[in-house]
């Protein structure tokens, strides 16, 4: 999750939330409710010198409650918010967390599923990860006062930002440099999930290099993460998932420079973007 704390969650007690906190940090917390659940199914291993996700299985009933406790918090900061805010608030909140399941378990279901199309995996993510970056800006927005358009234009915003965001995660995942990104280089792969770069491949393979394609993610032989990596450059969606990103980025700008609102305050958002989807990590 764009949002999530990364490693073990830190101690969160909601007596600690302040009197009208940050929309940002209200929703982050939402946002590492979600991740705890999700690292419970997708836990890679950890590299040396590199902080990753502890593989020890006591620990997983652990991070589950600690999501829980985190989805309490979020609530309980939610309900020191100006009374005239909290209803737009709390109705935002509870669509995205809805929302948020409801992609998680699309992608649990992708996972079993053979054939998967572009549509139906930009939906999940949309779902999983682009709401919640969406629905945090809006927040933000309704506690500024903004007019509804604007709040319109910066949830729109934050769900093509997010689908960029997603798709760099998928690249880097499969082409980052781990010293950088901090994950041992083809996870998604070994853990045959559905990615960008392997939707685009499969729908895009010739006969030979589909049934490669899907002998490959049917096993477990010790090649798969190389065979797989070359198989994408042949198909080359490593350049149509840059290609893709930047379209879903420049269409993020476009909401953001619709907002009405003076240039020099869209500026730190700007940066957030770039930052998303340009990093290496």
């Amino acid at each position: 999750m764009i949002l999530g704390a990364r490693g073990l969650p830190r101690p969160l007690a909601p007596s600690t939330c302040e009197p009208q906190p940050q929309s940002a940090e209200r929703h982050a917390e939402q946002g590492e409710a979600s991740e705890q659940h999700d690292r419970l199914r997708h836990r890679p291993a950890p590299q040396s010198g590199v902080d990753g996700i502890d593989p020890v299985e006591e620990l997983g009933p652990a991070r589950l409650l600690a999501g829980d406790v985190m989805l309490v918090a979020a609530y309980d900061c939610l309900n020191k918010v100006n009374t005239s805010y909290i209803r737009s608030l709390i109705s935002l909140f509870n669509k995205t967390a809805s929302e948020v399941c409801e992609g998680q378990q699309l992608d649990m279901d992708f996972e079993k599923t053979d054939n998967v199309s572009l549509d139906d995996y930009l939906h999940m993510i949309e779902l999983k990860t682009s709401v919640l970056l969406a629905a945090s800006l809006k927040m933000g927005s309704i506690l500024g006062g903004a007019s509804q358009r604007n709040q319109n234009l910066l949830y729109e915003f934050g769900k093509k930002l997010g689908i960029a965001f997603q798709i760099q995660d998928d690249y880097l995942d499969a082409f980052g440099d781990p010293k950088k990104f901090g994950k041992e280089p083809g996870g998604d792969i070994k853990a045959n999930k559905k990615t960008f770069l392997l939707v685009q491949a499969l729908s895009i393979a010739n006969d030979a290099q589909k049934k490669e394609l899907k002998r490959l993610m049917d096993g477990n032989t010790k090649d798969k993460t190389e065979k797989v990596l070359q198989l994408f450059q042949d198909c080359k969606v490593n350049e149509w998932a840059l290609q893709l990103k930047n379209k879903y980025l420049d269409e993020a700008f476009a909401h953001l420079e619709d907002v009405a609102v003076l240039s020099k305050r869209k500026e730190a958002l700007q940066e957030m973007a770039k930052f998303l989807v340009r990093r290496e990590h």
